[in-house]
């Protein structure tokens, strides 16, 4: 999905490659990184001296970042948990497809027609925008066609108690506020127990989709995670255009998101980590920011799966070797 005027001809988290993106940005003068004030990292945990340990080294992987990153990290087994900055609000990107995905499966009750599990299934495994855009109208009021209001969307956020999460008021699914906090609020309501917002069923669906995201798009959270644990990803990124109405600040800047789950074999934790100001320095490569914004999340996911599972063996996530090419523009009414 292509914003025309918002966003450049970067991937928001598509699935198809058709392509790598390789070519040197523009001659203007790219807003260079700034480095980062970490935000504190707060570690609670059953076991004092994990929870130490977790603050600390996650303190420390993200030190020498100079992008924004925050990040919400729970592990029942352990009664773990961390926050950095939780509750920033971040353009969700892709990201925002399990946020349609939960609303769609707490619309249907779970019960889903062949349409919509077709949809569904390329929305979240492909990360499809075009399958993305089509349920996101599914569950919007259309009477301005041009701004679709999600209003069963946000019908589910209540339900969830995601009141963070913000969607967007032109009805781009894909520039919705999200923090790390409500994200892995929706891990918790896809891996756990609890089903007075969505039943097993779609609890089930849900993770079912996420494990079988394309290999080439489970990096990110997943980085380190044990490989006898059953992982469940969704990633999403996209870069700011350097239109003049858009904010200064996020003129050319990569925003690259990853949430990731860990279930079954006595496994039940998830992380989530979003990013910004993964900028590009002029006369680089287009995709060195996206790049920046993986490792930033690779980096901290590692540090925390070798603190609290420091005996198992960590899975090595695989990528392409530069984001995807843009996807087709977005229908009219859609794109802004």
């Amino acid at each position: 999905m292509k914003w025309a005027s918002t966003l450049t001809a970067a991937a928001i988290g598509a699935g198809a490659v058709a392509g790598p993106v390789v070519a040197a940005t523009p001659s203007f003068a790219a807003p260079q990184r700034a480095k980062a004030v970490t935000s504190t990292v707060h570690c609670t945990s059953s076991h004092h001296k994990l929870a130490k340990k977790l603050a600390a080294d996650i303190t420390e992987a993200l030190a020498n970042r100079e992008s924004m990153a925050s990040l919400s990290f729970f592990d029942q087994p352990t009664g773990t948990s961390c926050t950095s900055d939780a509750a920033k609000k971040y353009d969700a990107a892709s990201v925002a497809k399990t946020i349609i995905l939960g609303a769609l499966l707490y619309q249907k009750g779970g019960t889903l027609t062949e349409a919509e599990d077709a949809l569904a299934r390329k929305m979240i495994i492909d990360s499809d925008n075009t399958a993305a855009t089509t349920l996101w109208k599914q569950l919007s009021d259309l009477k301005d066609p041009k701004k679709p209001d999600p209003v069963k969307v946000q019908e589910f956020l209540d339900k969830a108690g995601m009141d963070n999460t913000v969607l967007d008021k032109e009805g781009v699914w894909g520039l919705t506020q999200v923090t790390a906090h409500d994200q892995a609020k929706l891990l918790r309501l896809f891996t756990g127990d609890d089903g007075s917002v969505l039943g097993s069923k779609s609890r089930s669906y849900a993770r079912e989709l996420m494990n079988k995201v394309q290999s080439i798009q489970r990096w990110g959270a997943t980085a380190g995670a044990p490989l006898d644990s059953v992982i469940q990803v969704k990633n999403g990124w996209l870069q700011r255009s350097q239109n003049p109405d858009v904010d200064s600040f996020d003129r050319g800047d990569w925003k690259v998101n990853s949430m990731a789950a860990l279930t079954e074999n006595g496994y039940d934790s998830g992380l989530v980590v979003l990013t910004e100001n993964n900028r590009v320095p002029e006369g680089h490569p287009a995709n060195e920011g996206w790049d920046y914004g993986i490792e930033t999340i690779e980096t901290v996911s590692r540090a925390i799966y070798r603190d609290v599972y420091p005996d198992a063996e960590g899975y090595h996530p695989s990528r392409p070797t530069s984001s995807p090419a843009a996807p087709p523009a977005a229908e009219p009414g859609v794109a802004r």
